[in-house]
């Protein structure tokens, strides 16, 4: 069975003070079926959301796609027509913005907004939108989801806004979910009933969710496979389990023991050293390599991919066992 979505080679650049591009996402290729989730993990800076509005053409100009493609259900989305892309966005391909205000428009109440993504795709009464709009509310744990309708997005606290942002994301049963942090703002009793309703959309609808985050629990308890970005990077995938149990990079590892744990109480917490290189100085060859004790000489050339095309890391002195 072929995948749903499936991205070969994406490479997207923004100009730089020297007029050479800077690759925000460099040469990434991955594969997601109907039903899987895929958990996009990495620190701030490593090209998660960069990565989701490729996916939905939404890359501001000057950047751009540069090299690659999308295939999605067969179809290149880079070649395809900007009015292909947004008859695509919203009904097929949906995505939840890490700010909710990205979504929202702060001059309309949330009724009408709901309403006019479903006018956008389908054809549907008045009377019927608005009732579908009411259910979308409640499914995300608004209350009071009527009089909500006729209220505007500042009359909502961030979280409720980013509820909101799910329910419209939610609306048409899409193929694909692109989830960018989406659950951030949110308690934890919501968090849980949004991941729920995330579970039964790939359960019962099929519907593949790509859900970006520097959450490990989240994850762990979420997705079916994992890749960890850095530099622009995938530098590690596979299965949820191999991953977190036994990770092979280096910065997958140091991710890993980052997390606080209840075993550790009272001791520090282990970090990883310096922070995320800017895209304008980015290291030659490894771009871990000035942060990772395991480097060598043989770190300033690009490591490939050691392993298989659905499990593989790009790492010279990979470790061996969980936490060797």
């Amino acid at each position: 069975m072929k995948p749903l979505l499936d991205v070969r080679g994406l490479v997207t650049e923004f100009p730089g003070p020297s007029g050479k591009g800077l690759r925000a996402v460099d040469d990434i290729s991955f594969q997601l079926s109907r039903g899987e989730v895929l958990g996009l993990v990495g620190e701030s800076g490593s090209g998660k959301s960069v990565t989701g509005f490729s996916l939905m053409g939404l890359i501001d100009k000057p950047g751009k796609v540069t090299a690659g493609q999308i295939l999605f259900d067969g179809e290149d989305l880079v070649a395809a027509s900007p009015e292909r892309r947004r008859g695509l966005r919203g009904r097929r391909i949906a995505m939840v913005f890490q700010d909710p205000m990205m979504t929202l428009n702060p001059v309309l109440r949330i009724g009408t907004q709901i309403t006019e993504s479903l006018h956008a795709h389908e054809r549907i009464s008045r009377r019927a939108a608005r009732a579908r709009a009411r259910e979308a509310l409640a499914m995300v744990g608004i209350p009071s989801p009527d009089e909500r309708l006729d209220a505007y997005p500042h009359e909502f606290s961030g979280g409720m806004r980013q509820r909101v942002a799910i329910a419209i994301a939610m609306l048409h049963q899409p193929d694909l979910i692109i989830a960018d942090e989406p659950t951030t703002a949110l308690d934890v009793t919501i968090q849980a009933q949004i991941i729920s309703e995330f579970q039964k959309l790939t359960e019962e609808q099929g519907t593949a969710v790509i859900w970006i985050t520097h959450d490990l629990a989240i994850v762990s308890s979420l997705a079916d496979r994992i890749a960890v970005m850095y530099g622009g990077r995938i530098i590690e995938t596979g299965g949820i389990a191999s991953v977190l149990e036994t990770p092979r990079h280096p910065y997958t590892h140091g991710l890993i023991r980052s997390v606080p744990s209840e075993n550790s109480r009272g001791s520090r917490l282990a970090q990883i050293p310096g922070v995320t290189p800017s895209l304008a100085r980015m290291p030659d060859g490894c771009a871990f390599r000035t942060r990772c004790k395991r480097a060598t000489e043989e770190c300033h050339a690009r490591p490939e991919q050691f392993g298989t095309e659905l499990s593989y890391h790009r790492c010279f002195h990979p470790y061996e066992e969980v936490y060797a």
